[in-house]
Order: C-alpha cells, then sequence, then structure tokens
C-alpha cells in the first residue's frame, strides 16, 4: 500500500495544479495552507534568540530569505508542514468525548509563540476535518493521520473544531522539527528556484511520512490484539 502512496504522491503535478489529476484541488489547497505554515515559522524564526528549535536556530538566514515567490515554491508539497498531534488518537478521542470519558491529554510543550498562531491552527483544524470527512484515504496522504486517528476526528463537531484552535493552537509544530536536514534541502531548493532539487526534497517527504505511517498502523494493531 505504501510503495503505491509514495508513487502517487511523488508522481502528482505538485507544480501544475491545471494537470488533469484527480487530487490536484486538494493538492492546491495544501499549497495556499502550506505558505500560511511557512509564513508562521518565518515569523517565529524572526522571534527566535537563539534558544529555540534546531530548524529556527540553524537555518535562520534561510527563513530571513524565503520570499513570497520561494515561499510558493517550498509550499507545494504533497502533505501538510505542520503536525497537530495527528498521530495522537489521544488527542482526538479526548476531542471528541469533550474530555467526558478520558482525561485532557497531558500538556505539549508549544513551539510557536507568534502572533499569527491561532488563525492558522484554526485554518489547520477546519482543512484536516474537512479532510477526513470528504476524503478520508486523503488523511494519510496528506496530513500524516493513520485511520483510527482519521475516524476520531472526524467525529468531531464544528464547535469542537473551533475550539481546538483557541484552546490548543499550541499543538501546532513543524513536521519533522528535528531533522534540520530535510528543512534546509526543502528551503534552500526553494530559494534558488531548483526544481530538480525541490521535487527530491518533496519526495525525500513522502517517504519520510510513508515510513512513520507503517510504523504507526502497525503499532495500532500490535495494540488490538
Amino acid at each position: 500500500m505504501w510503495q503505491r502512496l509514495e508513487m502517487e504522491l511523488a508522481e502528482s503535478p505538485v507544480n501544475n495544479w491545471e494537470a488533469p489529476w484527480p487530487c490536484a484541488e486538494m493538492l492546491a489547497t495544501l499549497t495556499e495552507l502550506n505558505e500560511q505554515c511557512l509564513e508562521l515559522l518565518t515569523e517565529q524564526a524572526m522571534l527566535d534568540t537563539g534558544s529555540g528549535a534546531p530548524i529556527l536556530r540553524e537555518l535562520g538566514e534561510l527563513w530571513s530569505r524565503l520570499d513570497a515567490s520561494a515561499r510558493r515554491r517550498a509550499a507545494s508539497c504533497p502533505y501538510l508542514l505542520l503536525d497537530a498531534g495527528f498521530s495522537d488518537p489521544h488527542r482526538w478521542r479526548w476531542a471528541g468525548n469533550h474530555g467526558v470519558q478520558d482525561r485532557e491529554p497531558a500538556g505539549y510543550p508549544a513551539f510557536f509563540t507568534a502572533n499569527g498562531l491561532v488563525r492558522v491552527a484554526h485554518q489547520i483544524f477546519t482543512d484536516a476535518w474537512y479532510i477526513v470527512r470528504t476524503q478520508p484515504a486523503g488523511a494519510a496522504l496528506y496530513l500524516g493521520m493513520p485511520a483510527h486517528c482519521a475516524l476520531l476526528l472526524r467525529a468531531c463537531t464544528t464547535r469542537q473544531i473551533t475550539e481546538l484552535a483557541i484552546q490548543h493552537a499550541g499543538w501546532l509544530r513543524p513536521r519533522w522539527s528535528g531533522r534540520v536536514k530535510i528543512w534546509r534541502e526543502l528551503l534552500s531548493a526553494a530559494i534558488a528556484g531548483e526544481g530538480s532539487k525541490l521535487e527530491r526534497a518533496r519526495l525525500h517527504g513522502v517517504q519520510l511520512l510513508a515510513m512513520e505511517l507503517r510504523a504507526l498502523e502497525q503499532v495500532h494493531a500490535n495494540e488490538r490484539k
């Protein structure tokens, strides 16, 4: 299954939204959402004083050079560049149950302090909820969200999604925040406008996401035994 997903994502026309591909509209939406994610990361990088995450501290020069055109190129990935604990079933089970049956998930250290956090969080939670309701298979491809988590998010109401954005915007983190190399590849290629290197960076992300999802599904299968 995952080999097929890797091939489909790798071959998707991320640079040509007019191409006749079934998910082109969703990929265009992802690009717009990723642009907001990159704007938030850039804002956070400007606030960083040297004690922040490696992708901010070590890539500060690249974030400062990420203009609108480069940001658009970097955003054209077939997956969301920020994560909101999409692979953590405890968060979504709690969210769907209003915290009645389970305790609220333990506090997670917030990555972002930038002013745009809640706005971006609302857009991410809303779009993620829309994806799992209208294109459930896309939850894995676009969000890195395994099927059992997608079912939990799908059960949330629109009011719950809005409340999540207000109360738990701190769940947002860059995907692979500890992997400076993949972010350097993506940002450098986007800034330079080097198409082949940009494609390799995207494919690297697709492969990494597929490996993570395989591992998560295996863990879930073992827990159900």
